[in-house]
């Protein structure tokens, strides 16, 4: 049987092949993605209940660094190739190094549908590339745009860590790792 969440990433596909006026209100769409995100932390936060082990500091410290330097690499190349400006260049550098939580929740249902083994620890590698993505390429944003002070430092990590993503992403896995079994 296919999978529920599969199949509704399929309709959206379809609907935006064939240019229709699919439109979903922006309040309905806000409320999706809040949902969405503070699902996937909480699934993953509850899978991870009793499984947290130092063993898996490597790993994501690894997942952090990938995170980190892909908009290191990818921002350059947006600017000097693409010829994007600054900002257009940090934004996608920025999503490149994240990842997509809507993604990330298709792709888990897909493999969950099929029965395959997925470690607890994925959303926490979310969480892992999210944080890292958005920083660094706010930093290289206001790095080019010559506000590389101490106090644009501390800009960067508010600016980052009370991302609502950020915020229920790490919130659920901390709420779900503290609560489960129920």
């Amino acid at each position: 049987m296919p999978d529920i969440v599969v199949m509704f990433f399929l309709l959206g596909l379809l609907a935006g092949i064939v240019k229709s006026d699919l439109n979903i209100p922006k309040a309905a769409y806000d409320t999706l993605s809040l949902l969405l995100m503070l699902t996937i932390g909480l699934k993953g936060g509850m899978a991870l209940y009793g499984n947290l082990r130092w063993s898996l500091l490597p790993e994501l410290l690894a997942v952090a660094a990938l995170g980190a330097l892909i908009p290191i690499v990818l921002m350059p190349v947006l600017r000097r190739l693409v010829r994007l400006s600054p900002a257009d260049s940090a934004s996608i550098a920025a999503h490149y190094g994240s990842v997509s939580a809507g993604t990330f929740a298709v792709a888990l249902a897909f493999a969950e549908g099929r029965n395959m083994p997925i470690g607890a620890e994925v959303t926490l590698y979310l969480v892992m590339m999210e944080l890292p993505a958005i920083m660094v390429a706010i930093a290289l944003y206001r790095r080019h745009k010559g506000s590389d002070s101490g106090e644009a430092l501390q800009g960067i990590w508010h600016e980052t860590l009370t991302n609502r993503g950020v915020i229920l992403l790490a919130g659920g896995a901390v709420i779900g790792a503290c609560t489960a079994p129920w």
